[in-house]
């Protein structure tokens, strides 16, 4: 039998919050899924603790269970969302972290499954396929212990995985880092001096432009398309909003820009570049999704 321990049960937290994290897209909900978890956990007698021969697997089971509730429920919850929806951004650890390592961003790892624009496609599935997918295709967990947290045969989750797998389709490869640093910055310095014709030449004739508010703070209620509006946009926004600084910051573990008034964050914006070129903007005002850029700071 695996051994129980305290310290060993602590020890899942990390993988526990970074598996529900990519499951909800919520840093607050997968906290709570997490804990949900635990709780179930200390619940159970020691006799059946005992039993229990991987108390990892057995918590990433309850956890999953319970983002699959979550996300059952969270679709008529967005559908009372005003505005377009966003999963919460993260900011990367050494930006903010002051030795709160308590804090569930702290037990983040940001890699290629964070990034905004797959975190929005994974918001494109059905709960059951996200959770086959993110289990499967990015925690490598088999398909006989998904199939317990989703309540079906291996066969089945397999079918879930693969269709999941076709609606992030034949994604490119992201750009590199320096690469997409180079572009933002770029917008960076035309969005700062307003120089619509500099945004546009930066700006895929397609780009789309998604904002989130939730109804606490102004910003548009729908995706602004065509790179030529956006880059009007932004210049008419910028010009409204006197006294904000813009920072280039990490945004999900790639470049992004920050804009915060007297020290305090009002707004983080995620990037998705193609050839040198921006093709997606999200952007995040809902205070209520930016309070890990506020700790410890």
């Amino acid at each position: 039998m695996a051994g129980t321990s305290t310290d060993e049960i602590a020890g899942e937290r990390r993988q526990l919050i970074n598996v529900a994290y990519r499951l909800l897209g919520s840093l607050a909900e997968a906290e709570d899924a997490v804990q949900e978890a635990y709780a179930r956990w200390y619940a159970l007698p020691r006799s059946r603790q005992e039993e229990i021969t991987s108390p990892g697997a057995w918590l990433t089971t309850v956890t999953g269970r319970v983002c699959l509730d979550v996300l059952g429920s969270a679709r008529a919850r967005r559908e009372r969302y005003v505005g377009a929806w966003l999963p919460e951004p993260l900011p990367d650890r050494a930006e903010w972290d002051h030795g709160h390592g308590a804090d569930p961003a702290d037990q983040m790892v940001l890699d290629e499954s964070v990034t905004m624009a797959f975190l929005v496609v994974l918001e494109s599935m059905t709960p059951a396929e996200r959770v086959a997918f993110v289990l499967h295709d990015v925690f490598r967990y088999p398909f006989a212990e998904i199939a317990g947290v989703l309540g079906r045969t291996s066969a089945a989750c397999k079918q879930l995985a693969a269709s999941a797998r076709r609606r992030v389709g034949g994604a490119r490869a992201p750009v590199t880092a320096a690469g997409q640093a180079d572009t933002v910055r770029h917008v960076k310095k035309a969005w700062e001096t307003k120089d619509i014709a500099a945004l546009v030449d930066l700006l895929d004739p397609a780009a789309v432009m998604t904002a989130d508010g939730g109804g606490v703070v102004g910003t548009v209620l729908r995706p602004i398309e065509g790179g030529a509006r956006v880059a009007r946009y932004m210049v008419a926004i910028a010009g409204k909003a006197p006294g904000l600084e813009l920072l280039e910051r990490s945004v999900n573990g790639v470049p992004g820009l920050v804009a915060q008034r007297d020290g305090v964050v009002m707004t983080v914006a995620s990037f998705d570049v193609a050839d040198g070129r921006v093709t997606r903007i999200w952007v995040v005002r809902n205070p209520e999704k930016l309070r890990p850029w506020a700790r410890g700071r």
